[in-house]
């Protein structure tokens, strides 16, 4: 018998109602006579924010590296880079003494209004579901558990506790599980995080469908489901769902519930020996981590590289890099305060912080700098601070402007409700750069900022996120081209908010949001409605320039269980080192179920010297072609042409290559009494059982309704009209030449369909 099964063996009811509620707000309950030790849990996911009084929520969190939040690191496109990451945080947990870190979050950003926004990697599923392996893999490489979270649906923050999602299946499997799923049937993290909110009428604490069919059942999750805080409504309704561990704790009356619910047989023992057994594995696990340290300013140099390899140069006339500069005007609060993490669970009590400023001194030579606030800390209008940066800005050979949304504009528990700085920073950035050509618009935000009414006057901009305590330096290092960006947008930037997929539906209203847009978010949307945007998905610029050569494939005819290897070659043709992003995406012309025009399906960061060239091979498995069928509950493929489209943004394709998929998905037959005509012809089962009826009713069908029976003849609306008519009424045209009534003669060939 095993130490998971011995300790289970010895446990009193009591023992086993109690370990599945916390002790305290960050420990789970240990029980010292079978030496079961507790768990010590700490929010992250960009850092490790431990407090040091485990019965508090939020006060007196112990210093940690604050590396760049979400958005910016999967604007590196770069999974490796994540996985050291992963790595650092993992060891600052072991010196913190946290066994599990509660990340990644891989919510998808649906909206950019969504004021959490920058704790989520990004608007593609398949992106964010290969951000969160390699994080959740960098992690726990070192012997420490994550919580990947919000499981699931949880897109907005406006009365997040209570809203309900009203999601279609094809969305929910398309777009919002799959970066679960990667996680976890990849990467394994310990732990999964229910989100607050209603999925389909059902809370995600107590969401059977999610969290045990899915998460569990199929997807063969082996460790535990934690509520998110205070997220439980029913403790025994919960856990019979599937929800292991609430927390926080202690939670007395909730053990009782549980207790007594066992005794008078309203929930199986078995049920909560399972969320028992998941427990005390995990708990286990966690024992077996020795203790370690960390090096607070190793970790600060790599949360540098971090930052600088996330931040995405979205526009440059050529004034970057800067070079032999003999003024700067550095303008903006956030050059002085840096604005480097949102607000809420995730804010980190950093080892330290590098200030722009002082960093931009460091590499600026003897160029002469010169300071201006530029805007107050709130809204407030300030034309005094205006005047003063024009007055530096005209001053100087080049203008740096720095700019912060304020907390209050993205932070945990509240969604923004406009894409705009502030008025005050738009007013700064127009009178700028009318006295000011060369000025360069640094952005730190955690999500799509709208543009317009000020971008068209910038020589530059640089989207520097939300970057980290050590992003002052990253920036400098961009901005003078010690590292060339090669950072690509993980979200779309549209033009405004109006033109965003959820608009008209987001956040709902009487606590019901309905994703009307289903699969359609992000880039998806974009394409279908050939909307314009500001910058695209996967945008980004370079100091160098890159050539992409035509894509080839391993094979042109392809098994989808086999899959199919991509190769392109790219050229760095300019003249400085750099990084180029290839972006894969797949395109189905003629699938059986709408599809989006393309979607993303592989990607790969290469490393150029200039004139230097490589070959990127990115490998398209079944799920590349995929889609998920709601009639058959499965994931399917279809036979027939696929487009394999190369680009270096979702609106920038550089070449395409076809191949001829070859399906080897068996389906049974889902034709029901109400399947239409066209439903049948569309099945092979389905029409050739129905052929011999078929005949003489479709010829009496096609006499009255118009057409020639004998040669075929027909207008397209006469087809239509047919196509869309039930079975049965299509047999009923064809009177005695069609034995028995027509709703019985269906009812049979649905029978030998069957048989």
């Amino acid at each position: 018998m095993n130490r998971v099964d011995t300790a289970l063996a010895h446990m009193s009811l009591e023992d086993k109602a109690a370990l599945c509620t916390g002790a305290t707000a960050w420990n789970t309950t240990p029980i010292e006579r079978l030496g079961v030790p507790p768990l010590v849990v700490a929010d992250g996911p960009h850092g490790v924010r431990k407090v040091a009084d485990a019965d508090s929520m939020a006060i007196g969190a112990l210093p940690a590296t604050c590396f760049p939040t979400a958005s910016a690191t999967a604007s590196a496109w770069d999974p490796d880079l994540l996985r050291e990451m992963g790595a650092a945080i993992a060891e600052e947990a072991i010196a913190l003494g946290v066994d599990v870190v509660l990340g990644p979050g891989i919510n998808m950003k649906r909206t950019p209004a969504c004021g959490r926004n920058f704790e989520y990697f990004s608007e593609d599923p398949y992106l964010a579901g290969e951000c969160a392996v390699a994080y959740v893999e960098g992690v726990q490489s070192r012997g420490v558990g994550t919580s990947v979270k919000h499981f699931a649906v949880n897109n907005q923050e406006t009365r997040r506790m209570v809203v309900d999602a009203v999601v279609d299946e094809r969305a929910l499997r398309e777009i919002y599980l799959p970066a679960f799923e990667a996680a976890v049937t990849r990467a394994h993290p310990w732990t999964v995080m229910c989100s607050y909110n209603r999925i389909n009428g059902v809370h995600g604490s107590q969401n059977h469908r999610l969290l045990t069919e899915i998460l569990k059942d199929e997807w063969g999750f082996d460790g535990f489901v934690v509520s998110d805080w205070g997220a439980v409504h029913d403790r025994v309704a919960s856990l019979a769902a599937g929800l292991d561990l609430e927390m926080p704790g202690p939670r007395d009356r909730r053990v009782r519930a549980v207790v007594d619910a066992v005794r008078d047989g309203s929930l199986d023992e078995s049920v909560l020996d399972d969320s028992v057994r998941r427990i005390l594995t995990v708990a286990f696990r966690a024992e077996e981590t020795p203790a370690g340290t960390f090096d607070p300013a190793a970790h600060h140099a790599l949360a540098r590289r971090v930052a600088a390899a996330g931040m995405v140069l979205l526009r440059n006339d050529g004034v970057l890099p800067l070079r032999d500069v003999s003024s700067l005007a550095v303008i903006g609060r956030a050059a002085k305060e840096a604005h480097f993490q949102g607000g809420g669970s995730s804010h980190i009590a950093t080892t330290m912080v590098d200030e722009p400023l002082t960093e931009l001194a460091k590499l600026a030579g003897g160029a002469a700098i010169s300071y201006a606030e530029g805007y107050p800390a709130d809204d407030a209008s300030r034309p005094d601070l205006i005047d003063e940066a024009v007055a530096a800005a005209r001053s100087a050979e080049v203008a740096l402007l720095f700019v912060a949304l304020p907390g209050w504009k993205e932070m945990e528990g509240a969604d923004r409700d406009d894409l705009d700085l502030t008025s005050q920073q738009v007013a700064l950035i127009k009178a700028v750069t009318a006295v000011q050509p060369r000025t360069v618009v640094i952005l730190n935000n955690g999500s799509a900022v709208a543009m317009d009414d000020w971008i068209d006057g910038t020589a530059a901009v640089l989207e520097a996120w939300m970057m980290g305590q050590a992003g002052g330096g990253a920036i400098a290092d961009v901005l003078f081209g010690v590292v060339n960006p090669s950072g690509r947008l993980a979200e779309t930037f549209p033009h405004r908010l109006a033109d965003t997929p959820a608009y008209l539906n987001h956040p709902g209203e009487q606590d019901v949001v309905r994703y009307g847009e289903g699969m359609y978010i992000g880039y998806r949307w974009y394409d279908a409605r050939e909307m314009p945007v500001l910058f695209p998905f996967g945008h980004g610029l370079s100091y160098t320039t890159f050539a992409c050569g035509a894509p080839r494939v391993s094979e042109t005819v392809v098994r989808d269980v086999d899959g199919v290897t991509v190769e392109v070659e790219v050229t760095n043709t300019g003249t400085v080192a750099g990084a180029d992003v290839v972006q894969v995406y797949v395109a189905d012309r003629k699938a059986s179920l709408e599809r989006p025009k393309k979607e993303l399906k592989g990607f790969a960061r290469v490393e150029l010297q200039p004139g230097e060239t490589k070959t990127v091979r990115i490998p398209l498995g079944f799920r590349a072609f995929a889609f998920y069928h709601p009639g058959h509950a499965r994931w399917i493929t279809e036979s027939g042409e696929v487009e394999i489209l190369v680009g270096a943004s979702a609106t920038d394709i550089r070449g395409s290559v076809t191949v001829d998929l070859v399906s080897t998905v068996e389906l049974a037959s889902i034709l029901t009494p109400l399947s239409t005509l066209g439903d049948w012809l569309a099945d092979p089962r389905g029409r050739a059982v129905s052929a011999s009826v078929l005949k003489p009713a479709m010829a009496a069908l096609t006499q009255a309704v118009g057409g020639d029976p004998d040669n075929g003849v027909d207008n397209q609306g006469q087809n239509l009209y047919k196509m869309s008519l039930p079975l049965a009424d299509v047999l009923a045209f064809g009177g005695d030449a069609v034995a028995g009534d027509p709703v019985e003669v269906v009812a049979r060939l649905l029978g030998e369909l069957r048989a």
